[in-house]
């Protein structure tokens, strides 16, 4: 007899509910969306109510037979793919695409009666086994609101893109939300260019008890009876004429101020708070964190435990925590803290965010028994880094508040007074478990720990100095900064930040540059355009009120077609416009063209600018001056290399990435190699071995995520010589390759999860 078949995304999920329900259900991954819009035509009929024509992907088809083969025979088919809005149409459309009813059918409730629906907000037994006793129908507003969202991003993208490549130049892309983060990236970039640093000083006193060496600062707050702000001290006369009239003063405490202060928790975790804080504490991209949560939600294997579901639904922007949670939290809190560091009550969090869906939850570990310290042989770097991450953000949302004695110590000193302040910590509280990380802390708010001072205590002054400061311009957006400022913005949804900040970094609009963006100049130069013939589609708060519009619809207050409509009909109407208006952006250059003799255009390509014949049957293309001189200076420097595959010269060429070398045989022989700093050394390790007759050279390396260069042999992984010092010397070389064999490093280890002990 068929067994009653339950449908979920990921192979992960499957075989992790698979494990708590025994043999009694067959679980099957729809590996994703089972339709979608086809990318080679819009597909959105915009005349009639704008009807989407969907296709099953070929890379689906094989899934789609199989699970139609699995659901003809089943007596029960059990949708159970994500709870947001994206899982709700995947479910939706799994219905028609298994020939189990059609849209209309769905609408009135009268598919295939065998279908159920269930969401759960973690993978657990428990959970599983609850939302299969209570069941659903699916839910039409959700699927209208991502049928929304997913009808107007074509519309934009696949109407506005071909302007830009007429305008500008072929194989762009304009997005609702992407090109909002454009320009916030843009905006950010010009504010910095047009900063001026302005110079300023202050004044700071290393001072001590008298009977003590230990030094603490103070700061220089009124001078001659007059409050000296940041900015107050201009040029270094002032500065030093505040100095000579505090030669030979004493120093005396005037006044000391006390107050305690309470320092509550922060938040459990949405989607966008965790991305933040691991970019702030791991430097993880946006995309990074999601690929682990995700698989932290749908199961990792804990030895005798199996596969189990760690945390939470990862994209939700509730703050709510589960009563059966927070019951838990406090137990753990009392038994591993102490009965003071618990809350008499849970404590609730206000969701600032208007489109916060309050029944979900805030992400989570499914069991707060599950320390990760428990679980760490068992998890790789990045899982238990995230883990560990939400699991002390969890406990401390329950613990509490930190209690801290803040001091303040004003000192006079001749006709000045100088501040110092200070703090200690009475009581930890949720301190203990965990503090949150910040983007970046003030000049002003780093505190120290002051020793016990008493009103008109003299005091000893070790130093006095004047320091010379420059106003700093804006910081550049981080991943933390970037989805921060777009959750604040009300632009985009938990799902969506991610999957935005990886498409404004594949279409070149901008790089990451120490882990921070910097537009490029084709990123620029469209968001120049959109904003100046396109305002409504950049502007922020207009799309965030069309967030809000997909959100009413989602609570089935307003219909999708309705939403579209409005946003659509002017957008058609000013694009028709703006075709007829905007002239194609040229640019003519100063350097005459081989086959014509006129000036050469300058154009936009896939590799950034070139120069182009001015005669549209001409092919004639050259690289722009700069980077012909470039070209020249790097075809000096690689003259003598040879293809590692066919022996034959070796040329210059231009990638996405860079620079590269080719060989001169393309395309019969495809032999490539980088571009090395060689400092002009042979590598030791490689005249010691079998490799002497092809030694590598030691060159100049960056690891990823390293600060300083470091110098390796160019032929790694073959030979794993390194130094840490670029050599000026043979012995230099010699004294490193002696240390290197007496030293050798370890031998780093596969990141595989490591086995659980016998």
């Amino acid at each position: 007899m068929s067994k009653p078949l339950i449908i979920v995304e990921s192979p992960t999920k499957a075989k992790t509910i698979s494990r708590f329900l025994g043999g009694d259900y067959t679980v099957k991954a729809s590996m994703g969306h089972v339709r979608d819009l086809p990318k080679s035509k819009i597909s959105i009929d915009v005349k009639h109510n704008f009807e989407p024509t969907y296709i099953i992907p070929p890379k689906a088809k094989e899934t789609v037979a199989e699970l139609k083969k699995l659901a003809k025979d089943a007596p029960k088919i059990i949708l159970a793919t994500d709870e947001d809005r994206e899982g709700e149409a995947i479910s939706w459309h799994l219905v028609q695409a298994l020939d189990l009813g059609d849209e209309a059918a769905i609408a009135k409730g009268k598919e295939d009666k065998r279908i159920s629906r269930i969401v759960f907000h973690e993978i657990t037994k428990t959970a599983i086994d609850e939302a299969l006793k209570n069941p659903r129908d699916i839910d039409l507003n959700l699927v209208d609101a991502q049928q929304a969202r997913r009808v107007l991003d074509r519309l934009v993208g696949y109407e506005l893109s071909p302007f830009l490549w007429r305008k500008i130049r072929y194989g762009l892309s304009a997005g609702r939300v992407q090109s909002v983060a454009v320009r916030l990236v843009v905006e950010r970039e010009r504010e910095i260019q047009k900063f001026q640093s302005e110079k300023y000083w202050s004044i700071e006193a290393k001072l001590s008890k008298n009977e003590d060496d230990k030094t603490f600062v103070a700061k220089l707050i009124k001078s001659a009876g007059q409050s000296v702000g940041k900015m107050d001290i201009k040029n270094e006369a002032q500065a030093k004429q505040i100095t000579e009239g505090l030669k030979g003063a004493s120093y005396q405490v005037a006044d000391v101020t006390t107050k305690e202060v309470k320092r509550n928790p922060a938040a459990p975790f949405t989607t966008s708070t965790l991305q933040q804080e691991a970019a702030r504490k791991f430097g993880f991209s946006a995309k990074q964190t999601m690929v682990i949560a995700q698989q932290l939600y749908e199961g990792v294997d804990i030895g005798e435990q199996g596969s189990t579901g760690l945390i939470t639904y990862m994209r939700t922007d509730s703050l709510n925590l589960a009563q059966s949670a927070l019951a838990a939290i406090k137990q753990m809190v009392e038994t591993d803290f102490g009965k003071e560091y618990s809350l008499a009550e849970p404590r609730h969090f206000t969701n600032k965010s208007k489109g916060a869906q309050e029944a979900h939850e805030a992400i989570r570990p499914t069991d707060v028994m599950r320390k990760p310290e428990h679980i760490k042989q068992y998890l790789d770097r990045g899982q238990f880094k995230l883990y560990d991450l939400i699991y002390k953000r969890t406990i401390a949302c329950q613990m509490a508040p930190a209690v801290l004695q803040q001091t303040a110590v004003d000192i006079s000193a001749a006709d000045c007074v100088f501040r110092a302040n200070g703090q200690t910590v009475k009581f930890d509280g949720f301190i203990r478990a965990y503090t949150e990380g910040q983007d970046e802390k003030a000049e002003d708010e780093i505190e120290g720990i002051l020793p016990e001072l008493a009103v008109d205590e003299k005091l000893k002054l070790h130093e006095l100095n004047s320091l010379q400061h420059f106003t700093e311009p804006p910081a550049r957006y981080s991943d933390a900064t970037l989805i921060k400022a777009l959750e604040a913005h009300g632009v985009g949804r938990p799902s969506t930040y991610a999957p935005t900040l990886s498409t404004i970094q594949d279409r070149q609009y901008v790089e990451k540059i120490d882990k921070k963006y910097q537009p490029t100049e084709i990123g620029f130069l469209v968001n120049d355009m959109l904003v100046e013939n396109f305002p409504e589609i950049v502007d922020i708060n207009f799309t965030s009120h069309v967030e809000e519009e997909f959100d009413d619809i989602a609570e089935g207050k307003i219909g999708w077609v309705e939403v579209t409509r409005e946003f659509y009909e002017p957008f058609k109407k000013h694009l028709a416009e703006k075709e007829a208006t905007v002239e194609k952006r040229v640019e003519v250059s100063t350097t005459p063209c081989p086959h014509c003799g006129k000036m050469m255009l300058i154009k936009f390509g896939r590799m950034g600018k070139f120069l182009a014949c001015p005669d549209p049957e001409s092919k004639v293309t050259l690289p722009m001056p700069e980077e012909a001189a470039k070209i020249k200076e790097l075809e000096e420097k690689t003259k003598d290399e040879h293809c590692p595959i066919c022996g034959k010269p070796m040329a210059v060429k231009r990638g996405r990435f860079g620079f590269f070398l080719g060989c001169s045989d393309y395309p019969k022989c495809k032999g490539i190699s980088k571009i090395w700093n060689k400092t002009g050394f042979k590598c030791p390790l490689c005249l010691d071995s079998d490799r002497k007759d092809k030694p590598g050279d030691i060159a100049e390396k960056k690891a990823r995520g390293r600060g300083k260069p470091f110098y390796g042999c160019t032929r790694y992984p073959d030979c794993t010589f390194v130094m840490n010092v670029k050599p000026e010397t043979q012995a230099q070389v010699d004294e490193a390759y002696k240390n290197w064999k007496e030293n050798p490093p370890k031998p780093k280890s596969p990141r595989l999860k490591k086995k659980p002990p016998k």
